[in-house]
């Protein structure tokens, strides 16, 4: 196996053990409300959250957290915090990079060229986040918006995949709410990707097996990796900064993790297993909406309770290990 950059320096990929490739782990909490205001919890509360992974079999965290969303500040320098939360937990975790939607997209970003958002990544690979010293180890989430790719969003798509040409990293996507996929990976194998090396991610929000199946004959990979995240509001921009007085509507959804599961068995009996990871997409601002799940299991659920479920529906012990250990792998080891 090939070697992946960790936020500790280079691991050989077959020492990562199972690996949970899409969380966020400075951002499950919604801010300092533990100690009222008076300090930052985020690598306290992350390094207790994570424990629970060693036991079983988990060595290794992917944070695919961009630019100024889901605990990752606009210049990217708190990156630094995952080395400390990887110090301190004993387990490998990979930092993604990325910048999100366009409506959460950091002014910098916007403003800048295909080249020069390419040369960002690919000096997040090199150098480091931002100051963080952090290298970044893969390329995502990269983001696209609900039934469409905005003229920044493909910049952004077109940089990834010129800065995967460069380094060999691989790129995770998001698709909101499973919308864009076939789109995202016109985008990126137009500007020359290798779909080995390519991940497309939230497919299970959408249970269309149809769907599924057309992107990974593409030779892409697919991420189920909303698992216990049963329900869900709509973040498709900022919160305002101050709402009207009186009732307010807002957009929520429900997915069961049942059809998740039949769909991964579904996909691995079709021999599709190869291509498929795992994750939980865990969030602070999430969690009290799926209390059965991530609020009563939090990272441990996707070995707790889905892995069963699998299990139930035929998949075989080797298939999970392919799914939770060598696929990940594979991508975070990237094509170079």
């Amino acid at each position: 196996m090939g070697t992946v950059t960790t936020v500790l320096g280079e691991v050989d990929g077959a020492q990562l053990g199972r690996v949970m490739p899409h969380e966020h782990l400075l951002s499950l909490l919604p801010g300092r409300w533990l100690s009222g205001g008076a300090q930052d919890d985020a690598i306290e509360v992350a390094v207790r959250a994570v424990s629970a992974l060693r036991d079983r079999g988990f060595g290794t965290v992917v944070d695919l957290s961009p630019y100024g969303v889901v605990g990752r500040d606009e210049a990217g320098a708190n990156a630094a915090a995952l080395a400390e939360i990887s110090h301190r937990s004993g387990l490998h975790i990979v930092s993604g990079t990325a910048v999100y939607l366009e409506s959460y997209a950091p002014a910098w970003a916007r403003a800048a060229s295909v080249s020069e958002l390419a040369a960002r990544l690919v000096s997040d690979a090199g150098e480091g986040i931002g100051s963080s010293g952090v290298r970044a180890g893969v390329f995502g989430e990269q983001a696209t918006s609900l039934g469409e790719i905005t003229a920044f969003e493909e910049r952004m798509l077109r940089a990834a995949a010129r800065a995967q040409r460069e380094t060999g990293l691989s790129i995770m996507t998001h698709t909101t709410h499973g919308t864009m996929a076939q789109e995202q990976l016109d985008v990126l194998l137009g500007e020359g990707a290798d779909p080995a090396g390519i991940v497309i991610g939230h497919v299970d929000t959408q249970l269309h097996l149809d769907a599924a199946r057309r992107i990974l004959d593409r030779g892409a990979g697919i991420a189920i990796d909303t698992i216990g995240k049963q329900t869900w509001d709509f973040f498709l921009g900022p919160e305002p900064a101050r709402r009207a007085d009186g009732e307010f509507a807002k957009r929520s959804f429900f997915r069961a993790d049942e059809g998740r599961a039949d769909m991964v068995a579904t996909l691995v009996a079709e021999g599709y297993g190869d291509r498929i990871l795992l994750a939980q997409d865990l969030t602070g601002a999430e969690l009290w909406m799926n209390p059965g799940t991530h609020g009563a299991w939090g990272y441990a659920y996707l070995d707790e309770v889905f892995l069963p479920m699998l299990a139930e529906r035929g998949v075989s012990a080797e298939a999970v290990d392919r799914l939770c250990r060598t696929n990940p792998a594979r991508v975070l080891e990237g094509i170079r």
